[in-house]
């Protein structure tokens, strides 16, 4: 068994392993250096203060320069790799006036400076950080191995090694390995994962079963028609890689300040020498003009917001996820599992005589605790709902698929669909057609003793309170709603009835589902939420891909940008409006802080202040902003902002 990720590397070709190892080591090297990167200025700063204290003065510049010159060296690594990108950003400034200070003998405003830059860095990698801390446990299994039939016994091999033809042994519970021929026995697969189709379906013998299906009846056997690597689940793993790839990247809200704040620093520093022909004033403008409102304020008001968005149980995994749900305008949306709850539950018990209908569901339900199947589960759920007590059936017959009989509390039972039921007792004449239940409903008659005695309808039912759901995007500003299913359009459009949704679009595949969120663009960023495996590449292909994570597939989880962690699809909407008061607050920090330190510059830029002042200015306009970020982390979450 193994998580997502690892099927990926185990079914996908090996075209891009080298890359994402080198990503995995840079990620890994981030973690070790950056809290390195703020231990030494910080040190540094305290050592030649209290070098100073002790009368050594003459060491506190020397400590205060060695100090400096690592975080330097990482800030220069980090442009130079920014600058291959083709990215500019305000990281520029922090480099220019630590050199100019290191240059000019201003140790005391360089670790200062050193200090602030490496504290931002660590701060703005530390929601991400907790946030893949927390994926762990999200992850669902799914098959490293298949047990395949080999000279009359059974072997466990791995998924790679299973060719056109094998014949492999499916088990109660497994997830079908590789797309196939169900060879010997009826299989009864959950498919819901891929195809959006909430209830479980009987797949014969001799036709197709589905990579990535879970096998909710007894075990089958299956003849494998494709290699692991070209079968449906890892299509999908593919789909996700090319979504990832193409979807264009948001750029951190504190760059897009960075060419006006930059070009703006170097006029007011060329200005500065070139009226006073001291290059230390220039100095004094470069370190006023460290932009520390932005790299300290803006990670403390986002990391604020995702701590403040997991209490709610919406993990969001880092800080340009919640600024794109700040600024969300349009909704792709999954029905199964997402707007329904993705399992059969009892919609209906319709009585055929003097049985009342709690009697009928709890002696079906006490026959069905002997069957593993799906349905047999939902009655089993739904009796225990109804605190019914259930009884202990015997003489128990069960046909996989199809039915089951016994005996409980002295009255012969079946449970079944109606053709199995109708096999074994006379079905009375005025017995309602299938079109008399709802859209893509299931029906199981329960018979006693030879006689009809109820019909019980089963369905996908919306989640309470999705229609005020709904209500509630449109207020918070979400102007376009679209349903895109892998389900039917009939039963679609009949569970969806009434729901104030402009488009519903349905039959989709997964590549199809990237399409309709490409087409919402157009209309602003867009979310996409879902939960199965058939929403993963539209997950990743969205501005904002949101996953139900508590039930959801794994593939969904990794493949979104935010989860929730708990099976509530309302804990999106204060979520939403933590996002936008988080973002809200950066803004107004960086406004202020902007401000100030633009009017510092011009103090420098007169002679009104050295660099070592500049520096202690910086410290107060920081604290200040940081103070103003730090309200993200509490406060009411009322009516959200129409624009943010």
């Amino acid at each position: 068994m193994t998580t997502a990720r690892e099927f990926q590397a185990v079914v996908l070709p090996n075209d891009g392993s080298a890359g994402s190892a080198r990503e995995t080591s840079l990620r890994s090297l981030h973690r070790i250096v950056r809290p390195i990167l703020v231990i030494l200025p910080l040190t540094g700063l305290v050592t030649g203060f209290g070098a100073r204290f002790l009368g050594l003065g003459e060491w506190s510049d020397e400590i205060w320069a060695v100090a400096t010159v690592p975080v330097l060296l990482a800030l220069l690594a980090e442009i130079v790799s920014s600058l291959r990108r083709g990215d500019v950003g305000l990281d520029i400034v922090a480099a220019l006036s630590m050199t100019a200070a290191l240059v000019f003998g201003e140790h005391l405003a360089a670790v200062v400076v050193a200090l602030m830059y490496a504290g931002g860095q660590y701060l703005e990698s530390f929601a991400e950080r907790q946030a893949n801390r927390e994926m762990t446990a999200l992850l669902a299994r799914v098959p490293r191995t298949a047990i395949r039939h080999r000279d009359h016994k059974l072997e466990e091999v791995p998924l790679e090694a299973i060719a056109p033809g094998d014949r492999l042994l499916v088990r109660q519970g497994d997830v079908v390995p590789v797309d196939g021929i169900v060879a010997q026995n009826l299989a009864v697969l959950d498919q819901s994962a891929l195809t959006g189709e909430p209830l479980p379906v009987q797949v014969p013998v001799g036709e197709a079963a589905m990579s990535g299906s879970s096998n909710v009846g007894d075990a089958f056997d299956l003849t494998a028609t494709h290699r692991a690597a070209e079968s449906t689940y890892a299509g999908i793993v593919r789909l996700v890689e090319a979504a990832q790839r193409s979807k264009a990247p948001m750029a951190r809200l504190a760059d897009r300040f960075a060419l006006g704040f930059l070009g703006l620093t170097l006029v007011l520093a060329g200005a500065a020498c070139l009226m006073s022909g001291d290059p230390i004033r220039a100095l004094s403008v470069l370190v006023v003009a460290t932009p520390c409102p932005l790299i300290l304020a803006v990670p403390v008001a986002i990391v604020s917001g995702v701590s403040r968005a997991a209490k709610f149980g919406v993990l969001v995994k880092g800080g340009k996820a919640l600024e794109t749900m700040a600024r969300v305008r349009a909704l792709v949306i999954d029905k199964t599992g997402t707007l329904t709850h993705g399992q059969a539950q009892v919609a209906e018990i319709r009585t055929t005589g003097d049985i009342p209908a709690d009697k009928v569901l709890q002696l079906a339900a006490s026959l069905d605790q002997a069957s593993k199947h799906a349905i047999a589960r939902a009655l089993v759920l739904e009796a225990h709902a109804k605190r019914l007590e259930l009884l202990v059936p015997t003489s128990i017959m069960e046909v996989p698929g199809e039915g089951i009989e016994g005996v409980v509390d002295g009255q012969v039972v079946t449970v079944g669909g109606i053709n199995f039921v109708s096999g074994r007792i006379d079905v009375p004449d005025d017995l309602p057609s299938r079109t008399a239940f709802p859209t893509g409903s299931v029906v199981v008659a329960v018979a006693l003793d030879g006689r009809l005695a109820g019909l019980l309808v089963l369905s996908d039912s919306l989640r309470a309170g999705v229609a005020e759901f709904v209500r509630d995007l449109r207020s918070i500003g979400i102007a376009r709603i679209v349903l895109a299913s892998g389900d039917r359009r009939d039963v679609a459009e009949a569970v969806t009835a009434g729901l104030p949704i402009d488009t519903i679009h349905a039959d989709l595949t997964p590549d199809q589902k990237i399409a309709i969120v490409a087409g919402e663009r157009p209309n602003g960023p867009v979310m996409m939420i879902g939960d199965g495996v058939n929403d993963a590449p539209a997950l990743a292909a969205a501005d904002l891909g949101v996953a139900m994570g508590a039930k959801g597939a794994a593939a969904s989880a990794e493949a979104a940008d935010v989860v929730l962690l708990v099976d509530e699809l309302q804990r999106i909407l204060p979520a939403i409006r933590v996002a936008r008061r988080s973002r809200g607050i950066a803004l107004q920090s960086v406004y202020v802080g902007l401000g100030l330190s633009t009017a510092g510059m011009v103090a420098a830029m007169l002679g009104y202040l050295t660099p070592v002042q500049g520096a202690l200015m910086q410290e107060a306009i920081d604290v200040a902003v940081i103070l103003n970020a730090l309200r993200a982390l509490r406060g009411p979450i009322l009516s959200p902002q129409r624009r943010s």
